[in-house]
């Protein structure tokens, strides 16, 4: 017998985008299926849309549930996870779309292997002009990664992508794990990834695109102000926690790596987003607090070069590090 999904959808201001989304989900070849809509107090017709959507397919296993107050996406995810009655959970957002075979595919490679996560390519569309690219990056994997330390070093080398869609997940070992998303935290997939690669011991990939993120003007990726800014600070603080409580040693060497490559990852995102040297300046003053190489560590072959260099330009005085990120952004 084919086992129940769960697909988790937020509802909030997504009523231009909702009908494309849902009817992707109606059409699945894969038939085991139930729908959790999160309404998350959302001020615009998107509850509306979903319910006649429900009534008019005439949708058994599709309900609404409905947060208190306005929680954000964290607490719907985590709503997602605590409700989910199948035992794998998917998340889709509300304004993207599954290919009509989507669920079946990862169904088929997480049964087959036993993953707690399986992960498949996302591609991106410009909604207006139908250009297709790989912009959130193409999965680089082997067809399973097995063991917590390499999933780790997997994750830290860019081979695991760091978005919570397009993946199915054992929902139990999510609830075990206590694998939860940070509340308060507004864009948190990347490290809400990073939590689940400390912690799963299978993960697999299925190398075919089922999944459409559509870049249209309300897009998060071409809207980031000094909020997001502060939001990456608060993040870097949480892996630097990781890092601190680490005890392994070599666990404890790629976590410090991967938090330099997110530092200077986010700078770049920040620049890229707003040209504002202030913001620019205040995010790199914020991230020296956080751990970076000891002096020891640039004489040393657990590092490499480029990780040594990506530490040393963003330790630099503010006002110079400004300055050569700007010479070198330029070039």
């Amino acid at each position: 017998m084919t086992p129940l999904v769960t697909i988790s959808i937020p509802l909030y201001n997504c009523e231009a985008f909702l009908d494309k989304c849902l009817t992707s989900v109606k059409n699945q070849t894969y038939q085991n299926i139930e729908v959790t809509l999160i309404n998350d107090q959302t001020p615009d017709h998107s509850v509306q849309i979903a319910e006649d959507f429900i009534r008019k397919n005439d949708l058994k296993n599709w309900k609404i549930l409905h947060l208190e107050k306005n929680s954000g996406l964290s607490v719907v995810r985590n709503k997602g996870i605590d409700t989910a009655n199948g035992k794998y959970l998917f998340f889709l957002d509300s304004d993207d779309a599954i290919t009509p075979d989507c669920i079946e595919k990862l169904v088929s490679v997480a049964e087959s292997t036993n993953a707690e996560m399986t992960i498949s390519q996302i591609e991106c569309e410009q909604l207006k002009t139908g250009e297709k690219s790989f912009c959130l990056g193409k999965q680089k994997g082997d067809i399973t990664i097995e063991g917590r330390d390499k999933i780790l070093e997997s994750f830290t080398q860019g081979k695991i992508g760091g978005s919570a869609v397009n993946k199915v997940f054992l929902a139990d070992y999510l609830r075990k794990e206590k694998l939860y998303f940070v509340p308060g935290l507004f864009a948190q997939d990347e490290l809400w990834t990073f939590h689940l690669c400390l912690k799963m011991n299978l993960i697999a990939f299925h190398k075919e695109v089922t999944y459409t993120y559509y870049l249209h003007e309300n897009s998060v990726i071409h809207n980031r102000g000094k909020r997001h800014f502060d939001n990456w600070q608060t993040i870097g603080e949480h892996i630097d926690k990781v890092l601190k409580a680490e005890q392994n040693p070599m666990r404890k060497k790629l976590i410090l790596q991967y938090l330099i490559k997110f530092k200077s990852m986010t700078l770049q995102m920040n620049w890229r987003a707003q040209k504002n040297e202030q913001l620019w300046k205040e995010s790199y003053a914020n991230y020296k607090k956080l751990s970076s190489l000891q002096w020891s560590d640039y004489f040393s072959k657990d590092y490499s070069l480029k990780t040594k260099k990506e530490n040393f330009l963003d330790n630099l005085p503010t006002a110079l590090g400004m300055w050569v990120f700007k010479k070198r952004w330029e070039r």
